[in-house]
């Protein structure tokens, strides 16, 4: 069987995800991703199955791979926006994805992202290797109120460490899990606007969709509270592009601080590159040895188990 590798976070990272995938007879082909649907669609049909990470899955690539043999799309992590399901569906072909694996990660790195912003660490460290001993002055995040949009895995985990800093919690969620919210005192909100107006800072874990789409949108930005900070690791589409630059210009949003954007690699002219109060990491915060060990082994679980255990 012949399997196409796209994530390369799984192709940098050695572990024993590496030895699993190596341990089946199968052939890999080992492409560096996201790969768009025009590179996808011409070399699918050569697929028995994928191991992907946010390539561009369309209703025209997936049909050119069900006319060869593609049978599964395994994830390397948890979003599907990318992939149309629908289509995928209504063409036999299974698609996986790694929930639960990556969620202690990507908290860690809102955190990350927070505290380099409020202790302006990277301009720092910069200033010392030059040789400068300039001190510029920070703020705590000790009492501030934080709101959490989608109180899922990753909401939950980002919330018990908003705890422990000192933070008054807030949240957001469609589906929310009464009993979580219960034991740990957060506020809940019974509608997205209502959380707006309170957030010193706003952290966003909601997955992509029709309905989440730009969820930040001009007329919301102009309900969030001013001086805000603005964290988003999940994707770039949830906040719409130009009243997000307004509102940095303009400073009635303090800060973005982002792992995400709407194309990815960022392309060289994007808009946010030379904004002061942006800070953009390159899509990396479920990227650690621990993390990519997780997820890789499960997607290649994943993928074997409907790949060749179904079939036994």
């Amino acid at each position: 069987m012949k399997i196409l590798l796209t994530s390369t976070s799984f192709q940098d990272t050695p572990g024993e995800h590496h030895a699993l995938l190596n341990s089946n007879d199968f052939e890999v082909d080992r492409l560096r991703g996201p790969l768009k649907a025009e590179i996808l669609k011409p070399i699918i049909h050569q697929y028995d199955g994928i191991i992907c990470g946010d390539d561009e899955y369309t209703r025209e690539v997936l049909l050119a791979g069900k006319q060869g043999k593609l049978k599964v799309i395994s994830k390397y992590g948890i979003g599907l926006d990318k992939i149309d399901l629908e289509a995928a569906k209504e063409l036999g072909i299974t698609v996986t994805n790694c929930p639960g694996v990556n969620h202690t990660t990507v908290a860690e790195h809102v955190f990350a992202l927070l505290l380099s912003y409020c202790k302006h660490i990277p301009d720092e460290i910069n200033y010392t290797r030059q040789g400068e001993w300039k001190r510029i002055t920070g703020i705590e995040i000790w009492g501030k109120t934080i709101g959490i949009v989608g109180l899922g895995n990753i909401g939950k985990e980002v919330a018990l460490r908003a705890i422990a800093f000192g933070l008054k919690v807030h949240a957001y969620d469609i589906n929310p899990d009464m009993e979580f919210i219960s034991k740990h005192q957060i506020m809940l909100h019974d509608s997205f606007e209502s959380i707006l107006p309170l957030c010193d800072i706003l952290s966003l874990h909601v997955g992509l969709s029709k309905a989440t789409k730009h969820l930040l949108n001009t007329k919301r930005f102009s309900i969030l509270k001013p001086g805000c900070i603005l964290i988003n690791t999940a994707r770039g589409e949830l906040v719409e592009l130009h009243p997000l630059i307004e509102n940095l210009q303009n400073k009635r949003l303090r800060a973005y601080l982002t792992d995400v954007l709407e194309e990815e690699p960022m392309p060289k002219d994007h808009p946010l590159k030379n904004i002061p109060n942006v800070f953009i990491t390159p899509h990396i915060g479920s990227r650690t040895y621990e993390s990519v060990v997780r997820q890789g082994t499960m997607a290649v679980k994943n993928l074997l188990n409907h790949l060749i255990y179904a079939n036994k």
